[in-house]
């Protein structure tokens, strides 16, 4: 079982009336939470990003307010106070250049020692990129094509320096040449080959495009999925798309981002989740959330009473820089089928439509149920996103690592140095 440590902060499960909360932003809160992931022998650490400050009718979403510090930079910082934990930047490859994002990402794997990945993700709309000299340029139907032409011309770059002779001593680079739709550039890569050959490169996304790109480029997949059977359904779907880029299964990771609440007993573990969740989805906040879908003001309609008859606009910009929620006609319809089914308010709607996947319950009743998806192929291991920060994961590692190690599933000792020999994962054949 591979497991990786998200950092809670400006997603909205993230619990701040909680007064053990501290800051999303001090180096204090991302080195206890790395520190406790090496603790727990985790894979790696993942920090994801934002390009603009979102807003909600026209004013900046409020769990934005102080900002989101810059992944590569953080993890450069981590990686003097952690020996062996991997280290992982969401960057997107629509407002970077492959030049400069291969250096980069090639200098943390050396200042790491080999434990540095890339999450690639994408943006298509214009009011991202307004922060960008090129803003809003990108239709969506070219994200993913510029994003493998991003991850391929960076491999390029990592390849064109030779291994180092019996002396340590590198030999010179070869000339670099990459033409595509999206990049045409040439020159020499000015930073020898990464100790892991290339980075780790993981990619979150859910689409037939995400998943055809996660096969043919990604080592591991970011992915979230509610039931076991939605898990089983993405695994082989995902997996068996390997085979036609020459891959095996093992090649690429499949880790779904989850929470994970525990109690002494069954019925206390229930009580805090329910708890938790009242804390994550505000009566306010469950309008807020229906504003998303619906797009128009809401803040007329009482959150215990009904969800709106009216249909959603589907052209709205009342949100901005949100991750949007798909067909808003369609996403409103199933809401309002499951608060039909079960009688459900609109905050009631809110509260189950929203949760992640959770394993609730006794640390052995979880490690069981973490156990039970790995081996019914519905996961490879998990991402674990905490309500708290920064000590939320600190329970699960004191309380669970224990019990998987116990059952056999779970390392108890680091074998390797590098990212890639915690995942298991192959050395990039090097070309040129």
């Amino acid at each position: 079982m591979h497991l990786a440590a998200h950092f809670p902060g400006v997603n909205n499960t993230t619990v701040w009336t909680d007064p053990r909360s501290g800051s999303q932003i001090d180096f204090a809160s991302f080195e206890h939470l790395a520190r406790t992931a090496e603790r727990g022998l985790f894979d790696y650490f993942f920090l994801a990003e934002g390009l603009r400050l979102r807003e909600h009718k026209g004013r900046i979403h409020d769990l934005d307010v102080v900002g989101r510090p810059e992944s590569i930079t953080v993890l450069n910082a981590l990686a003097a106070v952690t020996d062996r934990l991997g280290l992982a930047a969401t960057v997107n490859a629509t407002f970077n250049e492959p030049y400069e994002l291969a250096r980069r990402l090639a200098s943390l794997d050396h200042l790491s020692g080999g434990r540095a990945a890339w999450n690639v993700v994408t943006s298509s709309d214009a009011f991202t990129g307004e922060n960008f000299r090129r803003g809003g340029f990108l239709d969506r139907a070219d994200r993913y094509t510029r994003a493998a032409e991003f991850v391929a011309a960076a491999r390029e770059l990592w390849d064109t320096w030779p291994p180092a002779g019996p002396d340590g001593t590198p030999g010179a680079p070869r000339p670099f040449t990459y033409r595509g739709q999206h990049f045409d550039i040439a020159g020499e890569f000015g930073v020898e080959r990464p100790p892991q050959g290339h980075p780790v490169v993981i990619q979150a996304g859910d689409s037939p495009e995400g998943r055809e790109f996660a096969a043919s480029a990604a080592d591991v997949v970011f992915t979230r999925h509610g039931t076991l059977e939605a898990g089983r359904a993405f695994y082989a779907d995902v997996k068996g798309r390997l085979a036609a880029y020459g891959r095996a299964p093992g090649d690429l990771k499949i880790m779904p981002g989850v929470t994970v609440v525990l109690g002494d007993t069954a019925a206390e573990a229930q009580e805090r989740a329910a708890e938790i969740r009242r804390l994550q989805v505000s009566p306010q906040n469950a309008i807020l959330a229906a504003e998303q879908v619906w797009g128009v003001d809401l803040s007329g309609y009482d959150p215990q009473g009904p969800l709106p008859a009216i249909d959603p606009d589907p052209h709205s910009d009342l949100v901005q820089g949100r991750v949007g929620v798909g067909d808003p006609l369609a996403v409103a319809e199933r809401w309002r089928a499951l608060s039909r089914a079960k009688g459900l308010s609109l905050h009631q709607t809110v509260l189950e439509t929203t949760a992640r996947q959770s394993f609730v319950g006794t640390p052995d009743a979880v490690a069981g149920q973490l156990t039970e998806f790995v081996d019914a192929d519905a996961a490879d291991g998990f991402i674990l996103v905490p309500h708290l920060t920064p000590g939320g994961l600190d329970e699960f590692v004191e309380r669970v690592v224990p019990l998987l190690q116990e059952r056999g599933v779970f390392r108890t000792e680091y074998r390797g140095t590098t990212l890639r020999s915690h995942l298991g994962l192959p050395e990039p054949v090097r070309k040129g």
